[in-house]
């Protein structure tokens, strides 16, 4: 399992207390809740409310057990590792997208912006304000781009070296999923097949 890669999915939904989760709960054992509680040194409400929301998102998954003398369930919990990375995939997509967007912004329209009050104006706007700002009446003057528009495809590149290295991961747990899949129809397999045999060596005693 990529930790940073998980911290990045869990950060997105529920902030930087998430961070901690990823250092002792995993993607294979069903942690209690109240040690993970004791783990992140809160109050378990604010541990389930943080459990919760990632589990909206299908970043986490739970089990319950009953307490038989106090009768309420309590909940364990690990990560979905697949769903996490499928998550940040499609996160790190939706912020190309918009890192394009801007981008094209920028290539195709222009800016102006008040040296004085640092307030960006596009072209419409500034029309509409005669080109002078509003706010302290200097003229304003025509935003270069070049500097923005470089920053903006450097991100772009780095988003998208990430996204390389998410969806290699993806396709490692894609493998693994589907080798647990294979494994656990071959062994239903055999069971049938032993239960067929089983039955036909009572038939043979009749």
């Amino acid at each position: 399992m990529d930790k940073k890669l998980i911290r990045e999915a869990f950060t997105e939904v529920a902030g930087k207390q998430t961070e901690l989760l990823i250092d002792f709960l995993d993607d294979k054992k069903y942690m209690n809740e109240f040690l993970i509680a004791k783990k992140l040194d809160l109050p378990i409400n604010q541990t389930r409310n943080i459990l919760y929301k990632l589990s909206e998102f299908g970043l986490v998954s739970s089990t319950r057990k009953k307490d038989k003398k106090k009768g309420w369930f309590t909940y364990s919990w690990k990560i979905e590792e697949l769903k996490s990375l499928d998550f940040l995939r499609h996160m790190i997509m939706k912020k190309m997208e918009q890192i394009k967007n801007q981008i094209s912004s920028r290539e195709t329209r222009e800016f102006y912006v008040c040296e004085r009050c640092h307030v960006e104006f596009n072209e419409e706007n500034a029309l509409l304000h005669d080109f002078t700002c509003p706010e302290c009446g200097s003229i304003l003057e025509r935003k270069d781009n070049a500097k923005l528009i470089k920053e903006l495809r450097r991100n772009l590149e780095n988003y998208g070296n990430i996204l390389k290295i998410v969806d290699e991961e993806v396709q490692k747990e894609q493998i693994v999923e589907a080798k647990k899949v294979r494994t656990k129809d071959a062994a239903i397999k055999r069971t049938k097949a032993k239960e067929r045999a089983a039955a036909r060596e009572k038939e043979k005693i009749r």
